[in-house]
């Protein structure tokens, strides 16, 4: 088949960055055009330097539709401004890496649907799928320990997550919380109880478990925080997730690895380990490992991805191999070098 045209808009940051290490070597991909104002006629590799020797590429200040895949690896907010002030040709797909059209109120553009991008909950509709949004980096980690539970209705009224992250989670401008001497040796929570991505989690789970987020009058975040207890932290590491979740069942510990084993058979970058897990054994990989534990009445789920690979480029890549019916793994089996 002939190669998929791409075009990257936001190429400079974190997710764009992790995003180039990975089409550059994907034998279906050839990249059209790399796009950043504040870079344009730059080298990649002059801001990403990882790269060096890999690609004589240059960062451009154009944009055109005469593409096949458009990532939008822009702020939140910004993807949505975009595509308002850049109409996109209606044949172009598009992967946007923002929050800005994960949620069902929000997902409509030039007629058509996004669709919510997590292959582990949408692997068919994402394979006709024109536009995909995203999943969040929490939001992967988190849904991805989960979604075998509510695929049967077994999700309790409460969840209860801790969950820690690393500094790239925040991006690639500087900030108080994410300045070296800051965040080395050090730990903090952030966002208690209201971290944004609650809102995707929520809608997710309710597809698979009907009735599980609350209906009321109260915001989609409000509503989606009495049952989801989540502490978000911020980690001294640059990349992953690394998440504790608990809840209560009847499920043995022999009945919740077969249901999660079952679940993910057919998924090939999710795997359920019978052996404890740490963070190392994902990071620069696009996997989500997890490992169940029975405690009393309580289950306890751990999980781990890296947040700008399966929490971000990684799986979008997978996104964008399923749209264009390639071998979901395409490009995917090599460990990206990044931070």
């Amino acid at each position: 088949m002939e190669k998929i045209k791409v075009g990257i808009v936001g190429s400079a940051g974190y997710t764009g960055g992790e995003l180039l290490r990975l089409l550059i070597f994907h034998p279906n991909v050839e990249i059209i055009f790399a796009n950043s104002a504040s870079n344009a006629g730059n080298k990649l590799s002059d801001v990403h330097n990882d790269l060096f020797g890999d690609t004589e590429l240059t960062f451009s200040s154009d944009f055109h539709s005469n593409i096949d895949v458009l990532f939008l690896c822009v702020g939140h907010g910004d993807a949505r401004k975009f595509l308002d002030a850049n109409p996109i040709d209606p044949s172009v797909k598009i992967i946007d890496l923002s929050q800005d059209y994960r949620l069902k109120n929000r997902v409509e553009y030039q007629g058509k649907n996004f669709i919510y991008g997590l292959p582990e909950l949408n692997k068919e509709a994402i394979k006709t799928a024109h536009y995909i949004a995203n999943p969040g980096c929490f939001a992967t980690n988190i849904q991805l320990a989960l979604l075998p539970l509510a695929s049967k209705g077994l999700l309790p009224d409460q969840i209860h997550v801790n969950a820690t992250t690393g500094s790239t989670g925040a991006g690639q401008k500087p900030s108080a919380t994410t300045h070296f001497s800051w965040r080395n040796n050090n730990l903090s929570a952030y966002k208690s109880f209201e971290h944004q991505h609650l809102q995707e989690i929520s809608e997710s789970l309710n597809q698979l478990q009907d009735n599980f987020l609350p209906i009321g009058d109260g915001s989609l975040l409000d509503r989606a925080a009495q049952r989801i207890n989540f502490i978000p932290q911020r980690g001294d590491f640059a990349r992953g997730i690394f998440s504790a979740i608990y809840v209560e069942t009847d499920l043995s510990e022999d009945q919740a690895y077969e249901l999660f084993e079952t679940y993910y058979a057919e998924h090939p970058f999710t795997h359920v380990s019978r052996a404890n897990i740490d963070l190392k054994q994902v990071v620069n990989t696009n996997k989500s490992i997890i490992h169940l534990e029975k405690h009393g009445n309580k289950l306890l789920i751990l999980n781990v991805t890296d947040n700008l690979l399966k929490g971000a480029s990684g799986q979008a890549v997978q996104n964008m191999n399923l749209m264009f019916g390639l071998d979901e793994k395409a490009g995917l089996g090599l460990k990206s070098v990044g931070f």
